[in-house]
């Protein structure tokens, strides 16, 4: 008999960022009104980073709603522990699977995996990665990395005026720049773009760190939300690389309230 994904949730330890014990992914969050399992590819990959930079915008409304937030992503305690501090995200709520076991426990999409010639894992995974990239067995990702560039009117506005975005080796920019690119109060062209600029500076600048282990690169991940009974109320499994959100405009829209409003970050 085939296992539900909550029973493969539910049983499953890994090691937590935060104190390095290997312990249950659900473990310190059993009364929430709902659990949110983000199943994260590599730490260093875009997905990864960009999924909870969403997530750290809108803690205090996830938080206020009752959502338990719990992430695993593949690498080691040294990635989670760069992850955590690059993006904010609360090591306690962060786990490790170096191999990527859990991903094929939950029959995610493991990406190309063609093994070339005399290259070896690592090799081969690098070039999956590449052909992934120009869109090839990676539903979406071409026409989302031209969306990060020519902006998108669904959705909000990303960098605050008088915030400063580091992303070498651009020059520091304040978010009030990106208004001579097309005004105020969305994604304005190259806004997105900027901010994937700095998340591949950051994960190039320290990759042995994120990236401990090429081979699985490829692999995709998913989003799981459960109810308080446990029941399985939402799920997204990617298909390509930026493919972690079905909404990428608003990639947090499936846990509004309002469906009338989920491409706009209102409220919960």
């Amino acid at each position: 008999m085939l296992q539900s994904v909550y029973e493969i949730l539910s049983q499953t330890q890994r090691q937590r960022v935060g104190d390095r014990k290997i312990v249950n992914i659900f473990d310190n969050c059993e009364s929430a009104q709902r659990r949110l399992v983000l199943v994260l590819p590599q730490l260093g990959d875009f997905d990864s980073l960009e999924y909870i930079w969403w997530i750290q915008r809108e803690i205090d409304r996830l938080k206020s709603a009752g959502i338990a937030v719990r992430a695993i992503g593949i690498g080691d305690c040294q990635s989670g522990e760069y992850f955590c501090k690059f993006t904010g995200f609360d090591p306690n709520w962060m786990f490790v699977d170096p191999t990527g076991e859990l991903h094929r426990q939950l029959n995610l999409y493991a990406g190309l995996t063609t093994k070339f010639p005399l290259l070896s894992d690592g090799q081969s995974a690098w070039v999956n990665l590449m052909l992934m990239c120009a869109g090839i067995g990676s539903q979406g990702t071409l026409k989302e990395v031209f969306r990060g560039y020519k902006g998108d009117r669904n959705a909000p506005q990303l960098i605050g005026d008088d915030e400063i975005i580091k992303a070498k080796p651009l020059p520091p920019l304040k978010g009030s720049f990106f208004q001579w690119a097309g005004g105020r109060g969305y994604q304005r062209p190259f806004e997105l773009a900027t901010l994937r600029l700095r998340n591949m500076a950051e994960v190039l600048g320290n990759w042995q760190a994120y990236v401990p282990d090429a081979s699985h690169m490829t692999q995709r991940g998913g989003t799981f939300l459960f109810d308080a009974q446990n029941e399985l109320i939402y799920e997204h499994c990617d298909r390509g690389i930026l493919g972690f959100a079905a909404n990428p405009s608003y990639p947090l829209s499936f846990l509004l309230a309002d469906q009338a409003t989920k491409q706009k970050a209102t409220n919960f």
